[in-house]
């Protein structure tokens, strides 16, 4: 099915359910012709009259598809009647889903009535050599700079547009956070669209952040899909999808595409659910033998003017998790949030040393640029050496030149910190955007010693250097 097609109408199939097992349930056909293929999608009809959607996810043996449910199966009965139509699963796409919650199949979840696209649907599930890619999108796609506003971000891992972004921390660690900020700095100020997708995370969550966008003012620029955690692994899984179909249909309208997708790691841990639950023998980690490339297929779908930010949980704060490696490969930059500079305050807790950028380079950010970046990761890197020293002997036991350069480090890293828009209710201070270029120069009056006679807690929580 092409781009934005309504759906066709095609000869109806009838099986029946002969297995419920949790969210995997198999159907019966009579006929091997009658069969569906792999993720095309199957209705049933519970005894308390609720429809299910089902995808088809194997063949067995005997006419038998087993399929994922995207719904509970609370109440489905055996030998209840499955149609198959011979359709993959189709989402509603246009204007009319801004400011407003779908589901994994596109059907709202904010209680505002109906969404009208005209019957303009597009399948989630496609050949990712065959997506359409807006090409002028692609002219300027690896130089272009998107200015996010929050100091740290746009000093050590600046934004290009098409490119992948990776948040990642453990649980608490402030992802979200960061996630809501850049999406209000950038909405704000860039004039784009903005798809968040909501994998497998918690109710309150998606209910704080469809009223804080209202709050602000930018529901009307954002389009919102939602699996979260009390819906089965099916429902979690194939909501990224949902997202990314979204964004293509703005990206191919020849816009400016942010893809926020919270939680990656969510994604990943459905399908391990999905995985066991059909049986499947799983890696010697625990996780599902498919893990890289379930992770390959959503990235390869993120292209041209689709810019995405992608929150990764990581378990247990272990960075060599082989669901973490899987989705380290795919993207251009890493942000990881420490625990240890979150735990003294230091808001967003990015830790640099871990971190790392390939866009952080003189042909996109500029020479000034990198050389600041450079100079300011040298001192960063000598600081987190002395730090162990000044531990055991003090800070007046160093050289004049170590002590110099570890208070410098400390007053980069409060500079570094920043007061959100999304965190005021938190925090009661008022949030800053700070363009790149009031950025570099408080770095630079850092660096070159302009600032040595201040204390390093004037420069915590502020937006630039007041000189």
């Amino acid at each position: 099915m092409s781009e934005g097609t309504a759906v066709a109408s095609v000869e109806k199939k009838k099986g029946k359910v002969v297995a419920v097992q949790g969210p995997v349930v198999d159907v019966k056909f009579e006929k091997v012709e009658d069969m569906p293929d792999l993720h095309e999608t199957v209705h049933v009809r519970t005894f308390d009259k609720r429809d299910i959607t089902l995808l088809v996810a194997e063949h067995l043996e005997g006419n038998i598809a087993r399929c994922v449910a995207l719904a509970s199966t609370l109440n489905l009965q055996r030998n209840a009647v499955a149609v198959s139509g011979g359709e993959t699963l189709t989402v509603p796409v246009g204007d009319a889903l801004y400011g407003r919650i779908v589901n994994v199949m596109g059907n709202p979840i904010d209680n505002k009535g109906e969404i009208d696209t005209g019957g303009l649907r597009s399948p989630i599930h496609k050949d990712v050599s065959r997506v359409n890619v807006n090409v002028n999108a692609l002219s300027g796609a690896k130089s272009e700079v998107v200015e996010t506003g929050i100091k740290i971000v746009d000093m050590l891992f600046p934004v290009v547009r098409g490119s992948k972004t990776g948040i990642i921390g453990g649980a608490g660690c402030g992802k979200t956070v960061l996630i809501m900020e850049l999406i209000h700095n950038i909405v704000e100020e860039h004039e784009g669209a903005c798809v968040f997708t909501g994998i497998g995370e918690r109710i309150r969550e998606g209910n704080e952040l469809y009223f804080e966008f209202e709050q602000v003012g930018i529901l009307n620029k954002i389009m919102m899909a939602f699996g979260q955690m009390d819906e089965p692994p099916g429902a979690r899984f194939n909501v990224v999808l949902t997202g990314i179909t979204m964004a293509e249909h703005l990206e191919q309208q020849g816009k400016e595409v942010l893809l926020f997708m919270d939680n990656v790691f969510r994604f990943v841990q459905a399908g391990a659910e999905i995985s066991t639950l059909l049986g499947r023998t799983p890696s010697e980690t625990g996780y599902q033998p498919t893990l890289s490339s379930e992770v390959g297929d959503v990235h390869e779908r993120i292209k041209g003017s689709i810019s995405a930010f992608e929150a990764v949980y990581v378990p247990a704060d272990d960075l060599t998790d082989p669901a973490v490696v899987a989705i380290f490969s795919y993207l251009d930059a890493v942000m990881v949030l420490s625990r240890e500079r979150t735990q003294l305050g230091l808001y967003p807790g990015i830790d640099p040393l871990t971190s790392s950028c390939s866009n952080l380079n003189p042909s996109i950010v500029g020479q000034r640029h990198f050389d600041l970046a450079q100079e300011m990761l040298r001192v960063f890197t000598k600081a987190e050496e002395l730090r162990r020293i000044v531990a055991v002997i003090g800070l007046d036991e160093l050289s004049k030149a170590d002590r110099t350069l570890y208070l410098r480090a400390r007053k980069l890293t409060n500079l570094m910190t920043q007061p959100m828009f999304v965190a005021e209710s938190y925090t009661g201070r008022k949030g800053e955007f700070v363009k790149i270029s009031e950025t570099l120069d408080s770095v630079e009056m850092v660096i070159d010693g302009r600032m040595d006679d201040r204390s390093e807690e004037e420069f915590y929580m502020i937006g630039k250097i007041k000189a």
